[in-house]
């Protein structure tokens, strides 16, 4: 399954149901069920494969109904975002945004140079939202992983599809790799 603003590849348990490829379904999450799309029709292994979340279903006309909401309040509160960020001439930029409607919140990811003191547009984003906002500063790799794109091999990111974690990187493994001994090019895209 795949959430489409992420592109991450999720593995579920189908449960009871047969899913086909673009199929909506819904994926249990923190913050309850969420709309995703199968991107790979569920198969057979010969491995025992546990601790896989099951499938809540297919998402039906009010889960998509709400997806679609949550889709345009995102993408209002990125526009909202980046004009206040002008506003108030802060060095950051917006990278990936999410809502949880049943709390009325939103948590804006944002990179950055350095630390920002952002006290001023957390309020000024309340009060345009009119929600409680959370502003969270991500690095080079996490950026990579919520923008997505392709690597120097030609592929997509592997942290945007299959990396969960992100190991240190230092100048060594770059050095034994005979890669560029740059930190900002084994810190970001070309990390992936």
């Amino acid at each position: 399954m795949s959430f489409t603003r992420y592109g991450r590849l999720y593995y579920l348990d189908p449960g009871e149901h047969t899913y086909k490829v673009g199929d909506k379904v819904l994926v249990p999450t923190d913050s309850g069920p969420e709309v995703a799309e199968c991107v790979w029709a569920p198969q057979y292994t010969s491995e025992d494969v546990e601790g896989l979340p099951v499938c809540a279903g297919p998402a039906g006309e009010e889960h998509l109904s709400r997806d679609e909401s949550n889709k345009r309040r995102r993408a209002e509160a990125r526009s909202v975002s980046k004009r206040l960020i002008k506003r108030h001439s802060l060095p950051m930029k917006v990278v990936g945004i999410d809502y949880l409607d049943e709390d009325n919140v939103y948590t804006v990811y944002f990179s950055a140079p350095h630390r920002v003191d952002f006290r001023a547009l957390v309020r000024d984003l309340a009060r345009n939202l009119r929600a409680r906002v959370e502003l969270r500063q991500i690095g080079p790799r996490d950026e990579a992983r919520l923008q997505g794109g392709i690597g120097p091999c030609g592929r997509d990111l592997c942290c945007a599809t299959f990396l969960k974690d992100f190991e240190p990187v230092s100048v060594r493994m770059a050095k034994d790799q005979d890669l560029p001994v740059n930190p900002l090019r084994i810190a970001g895209r070309a990390a992936g």
